[in-house]
């Protein structure tokens, strides 16, 4: 009996210390189920069993239970560590705590939707029906289609293929259609960065300046520029892994004002000693974009009257967190023809309907490889200078985000890519797919 007893108490003490452990986790989890949710119901106006069913049915998200409640969406985990998001006008669904006002920020960027009448690209009509000699449309087609099998291991969901600023492919599954909004992930990142080029295009910034934070100016921080923040080699603390209670987790799904969490980072070492690559980095950018602003409803309309309502990117939503900061490292949605346009304009290097948004060789800055990087990295968007697609154009650059969310852009092929889904490599094979489109271009 004493031995049964001792094997009960020995067993309730490692239950007291998982739960101990792991209890933390459930905010993260709760977090994350109710965010999603939220955001796929009133951005996307996704079915709710299609997101709990996908989007949710993953490792740890899919013990939450999740329900959508008159503005937003709320969750917890057997009853535990409920959490609530909400939704705003314009400005995107976000986590709350109990200090959330809904009064404090009474704001709405002001969109500007025009209707030209023109075909995709330059307008919201369909596209021109166009056969071009030198593509093999039957490879074409199987590339695409073989984007789709094997479809609970590759997780396809869209795929798009311009040529020439034509669309010469596209196809979407169930749920999905070409006015879907998908949530880019990281690829609003590179949305991000594109609003400093903007900005460096009409000499307002220096790139090469120090960041004008206060809290840096007294210590090794000061000599840290916009350069090495586009570029994630600050040389600042930081870690991203979305696999435990990290870095960026924390900042995703705890944190009110995430424009904080990298600037509060100590440095590890001098700028451009390592390549990190951070999503506090991008946020701490959105911070600093709104100090170049002399209102908040400045900020909020800057990058819809600067870029996405200026080509036309009517469906994309930037959503803010609850201090009203848009979170630029992560929560970009745009459909998969506007986020086409964004390539697009890579594409014909800041070139626009007649409009020049960025300077030329503002792209020749943003595919520079950084250093450290192995040649995967330049300036908030990511590169394959040193072959990483070994059957892909090394001038291939790309908008990345999680799951396989991507913006490939091939400027010697005149090719935009993009694919959105909820896989990426190995169960997504990006050589493979890209490879087999090439060679319907003969």
């Amino acid at each position: 009996m004493k031995s049964v007893k001792r094997i009960l108490l020995i067993l309730l003490v490692i239950l007291a210390v998982l739960a101990y452990i792991n209890y933390p986790k459930l905010n993260i989890i709760s977090g994350f189920a109710a965010k999603s949710m939220a955001s796929n119901q009133f951005i996307a106006h996704r079915d709710l069993e299609a997101v709990k069913a996908n989007d949710l049915n993953v490792p740890l998200i899919k013990l939450a239970d999740v329900e959508v409640i008159e503005d937003g969406a709320a969750a917890a985990v057997y009853g535990l560590m409920e959490r609530d998001a909400i939704c705003r006008d314009g400005m995107g669904c976000v986590l709350i705590n109990d200090d959330y006002d809904p009064n404090r920020y009474d704001f709405t960027p002001k969109r500007t939707h025009k209707e030209t009448g023109l075909p995709f690209p330059y307008g919201n009509n369909e596209p021109k029906d166009t056969l071009f000699a030198n593509v093999d449309y039957q490879q074409l087609q199987k590339a695409v289609d073989g984007a789709f099998a094997n479809a609970g291991i590759q997780k396809t969901r869209t795929v798009l293929v311009a040529y020439k600023n034509h669309i010469v492919s596209e196809k979407y599954i169930d749920g999905f259609t070409k006015e879907t909004p998908i949530l880019g992930w990281s690829m609003t990142k590179s949305i991000l960065a594109t609003l400093y080029g903007i900005l460096e295009f009409e000499g307002k910034i220096d790139l090469n300046q120090p960041t004008p934070i206060a809290s840096w100016q007294d210590d090794e921080r000061k000599d840290i520029t916009l350069n090495h923040l586009l570029r994630m080699q600050s040389g600042l603390a930081w870690d991203e892994d979305y696999s435990s209670i990290s870095d960026v987790t924390r900042m995703l799904f705890l944190d009110a004002d995430m424009t904080l969490a990298q600037e509060e980072k100590e440095a590890l070492a001098p700028p451009t000693e390592i390549w990190n690559y951070s999503s506090g980095t991008s946020n701490l950018l959105s911070g600093i974009l709104r100090g170049y602003f002399d209102t908040h409803q400045e900020y909020l309309d800057f990058p819809y009257t600067a870029l996405i309502d200026k080509i036309g990117m009517y469906s994309m939503l930037i959503e803010a967190d609850m201090e009203g900061n848009y979170v630029g490292s992560s929560y970009g949605w745009a459909s998969t023809r506007d986020w086409a346009k964004f390539g697009l304009l890579y594409l014909n290097k800041g070139r626009w309907n007649g409009d020049q948004l960025f300077d030329a060789r503002w792209v020749d800055y943003i595919t520079k490889p950084t250093l450290h990087s192995d040649g995967t990295y330049g300036a908030h968007f990511w590169l394959n200078a040193e072959g990483k697609f070994p059957d892909v154009p090394k001038d291939l650059y790309s908008a990345n985000g999680y799951q396989g969310q991507y913006v490939f852009i091939i400027p010697s092929k005149d090719l935009v890519v993009v694919r959105t889904g909820l896989a990426e490599s190995p169960e997504f094979d990006v050589n493979h797919f890209l490879s087999e489109i090439i060679k319907a271009l003969n």
